[in-house]
Formats: structure tokens, C-alpha cells, sequence
């Protein structure tokens, strides 16, 4: 079963359950608004779901609520940046706002931040570039439990290490290209999980490396404690492209990567390595204006595939499914919801 909820509604109860968890009245909000902005995009794997991993990290104390980032680098259009472990919403986007802030003053910025707890949706980074205008490109790694399979493993060795792209298109909507290096999203798998469906063949392997269209055994132990894995997407080309993010996000940053046996915490710690680009400094920006519509008109003008609605650009089914949710409210399965009832009982609210 599920229910519908307006998103002001959820917005209020996520923040109240922030709050009661340590964080200032304004952190819960940012959070909470990041939060269900990615349920309104479509993405509810990065969305409310993750409240009570969130909670259970902050118990745990591999989150650190009211925490800003640390600035260890500055050189002008070079930043390194610290997250000390504070909400990836907030410590993310003050490192943008940095990076931007640079990016608009030089004409570009490389920005590597470090130690950020789970910054959600990393669509969100570039959507705030390019309402500057700028182009932003993002690696990502992933430190929690290894849930991806390197190409030709078995077993989990690394995380959904995301890639993102944002790029403004004059007289359009920008281009906002953000995806997981696994077939799916680890987030996609509890919600498939929750909801008790089975997933398409050719995502998955179980615990002893045979394929498998379970979701759970990538969100719960299976026989004798084990987990299956997600696999990369597009064989060895996805492959190489999350091991580009791991050695850019996770060790070019400083924060880090994966190289030791699974454990049971609950933190989700992300390093990203940021370039920012300003086409207005860089000479470009009438040509690049120009052909860049040119070529997203030449692209929609190909008919439309059987059994399609024609041509999309990344960003626009989520700008569409934020139009139809914010009117038609967001579902979310009873088990999700009854997460986040009981995260929120964990700190004392009570969530009706």
C-alpha cells in the first residue's frame, strides 16, 4: 500500500525530525527542502527515504549536525574544502556557493570537497551553476558500504560514485545530466524493496555472484550475513568511469576511498571534485550560446522512436515530474513511511 502527501506537508515533518536530532531550525529546513525537491524531481531514492539513515547516523556520530565546511586550501580559483562530516545539503552547497562566488570573479574555479555526508542529489549542484550561468562538472565517491561490482568482479568493491554534468543553454531549459555509475542507484533498490517488487534482469548480482532480479540483496543480509551487488552500468565504460570518480572525489579531494572490509555504520561520507566554468570569461559565450541551441533544436527535431514520446534532454523528465507532483502531491510506500515515523520516534517526535 501507499499514500500521497503534499510536499509542504512532508517538507514540515522532515524538518521537525532534523531539528529534534541536533539541528538549527535553518539546517533542518535546507535539508528537508533538498530532500523532498528530490522526491518532486522523480528521484525518490535520493528523497524522505533517507531520514532515518540520517538519523541513525547522527546517533551513531558519523554525522555532525550544525557543521560548516572547512576552508584548508584557498588560491583563489583552487579551493580544498573540508565537510567535516556536516549534512551534504548544507556543506555542499556552501562550498558551491564559494566556487561560484570564484568561478564568476576568474572565469573558473577547481573545487574539491572533502568528508561531506551524504550530499543527496547531486543534480541539485549543477542546477545551482547554471542558474548562474555557469557549466559545473562533478565526481563523486561514495564511502559506505561497498555496493558495486567492478567489471568482471563478484562482490561489492565501491560505491554508486555519481557523475554530473550542468550546462546552460540560452532560450532553454539547461542541461543537467546526473547519474549513478551502477546500473541503478542503491537508493532505487530499497524503494523497489520496500514496495516488494522485483527489478529488471542485468542489475543485479546475489551473494555468491549469480544474477539475480531480488532488490534486497543489496538492502538486507542475506544467508550467512552476505550482500549481492549492484552492477556498473555499460560493462567496463561505466566501470572505468566510477573508478574515475573514485580517484578524483575520494583521493584527489582528501577524502578518501574504499579499500577495506564492509562494516555496519550508517554514515554515507561523499569527496567531490568540482570544475567550474564561466563561458562569459572564457570568450566563448555568444558561440557557445549559439551553437549550443542550435544543436538541442537540431536534436529535438528527430521523430519520434515507436512506442516513445520523442526526444528527451537530461533534466527535463525531472522538471516534468516536479510539475506533476508538486499538484499531484508524493506517494511514498507504507514501509518508507513507517521508517520514517519510527526515525522520527527515535528523537522524540511524533510523526502523525
Amino acid at each position: 500500500m501507499s499514500k500521497t502527501f503534499p510536499a509542504a506537508q512532508l517538507r514540515a515533518t522532515v524538518s521537525n525530525i532534523i531539528q529534534a536530532a541536533g539541528s538549527s531550525a535553518q539546517e533542518a529546513k535546507t535539508v528537508a527542502d533538498n530532500l523532498v525537491l528530490a522526491n518532486l524531481s522523480g528521484h525518490d531514492s535520493h528523497g524522505v527515504g533517507m531520514v532515518p539513515r540520517y538519523i541513525e547516523a547522527v546517533l551513531e556520530g558519523g554525522l555532525k549536525p550544525n557543521t560548516a565546511i572547512e576552508v584548508k586550501l584557498d588560491a583563489g580559483s583552487l579551493l580544498a574544502l573540508d565537510g567535516r562530516r556536516g549534512y551534504g545539503q548544507v556543506v555542499g552547497e556552501q562550498a558551491m556557493a564559494l566556487g561560484m562566488q570564484r568561478a564568476q570573479e576568474s572565469g573558473s574555479c577547481i573545487l574539491a570537497l572533502a568528508n561531506a555526508h551524504h550530499l543527496g542529489r547531486i543534480g541539485h549542484f549543477a542546477e545551482m551553476a547554471v542558474e548562474r550561468g555557469l557549466v559545473s562538472i562533478h565526481f563523486v565517491n561514495v564511502q559506505s558500504r561497498p555496493v558495486v561490482a567492478p567489471f568482471g568482479g563478484g562482490d561489492g568493491r565501491y560505491g554508486t560514485n555519481p557523475f554530473c554534468v550542468g550546462v546552460p543553454i540560452a532560450g532553454r531549459p539547461p542541461f543537467i545530466l546526473d547519474f549513478a555509475t551502477s546500473r541503478v542507484a542503491q537508493g532505487k533498490m530499497r524503494v523497489a524493496h520496500n514496495e516488494g517488487r522485483q527489478v529488471e534482469p542485468g542489475y543485479l548480482i546475489d551473494e555468491t555472484g549469480h544474477p539475480t532480479t531480488n532488490p534486497g540483496v543489496v538492502v538486507v543480509p542475506q544467508p550467512g550475513g552476505m550482500f549481492g551487488a549492484l552492477l556498473a552500468f555499460g560493462e567496463h565504460k561505466g566501470y572505468g568511469m566510477a573508478v574515475a570518480c573514485e580517484l578524483l572525489g575520494g583521493a584527489l579531494t582528501g577524502s578518501g576511498t574504499w579499500h577495506r572490509p564492509a562494516d555496519n555504520l550508517r554514515a554515507v561520507i561523499n569527496g567531490m571534485f568540482t570544475v567550474l566554468v564561466d563561458p562569459r570569461k572564457l570568450g566563448t559565450q555568444d558561440g557557445f550560446a549559439s551553437e549550443a541551441l542550435a544543436f538541442v533544436e537540431w536534436l529535438k527535431q528527430s521523430p519520434p522512436a515507436p512506442g516513445t514520446d520523442g526526444v528527451l534532454l537530461a533534466g527535463e523528465p525531472e522538471r516534468r515530474a516536479r510539475r506533476d507532483r508538486e499538484t499531484g502531491g508524493i506517494v511514498l510506500d507504507d514501509t518508507t513511511w513507517g521508517e520514517v515515523v519510527a526515525a522520527g520516534a527515535k528523537v522524540g517526535v511524533r510523526v502523525g
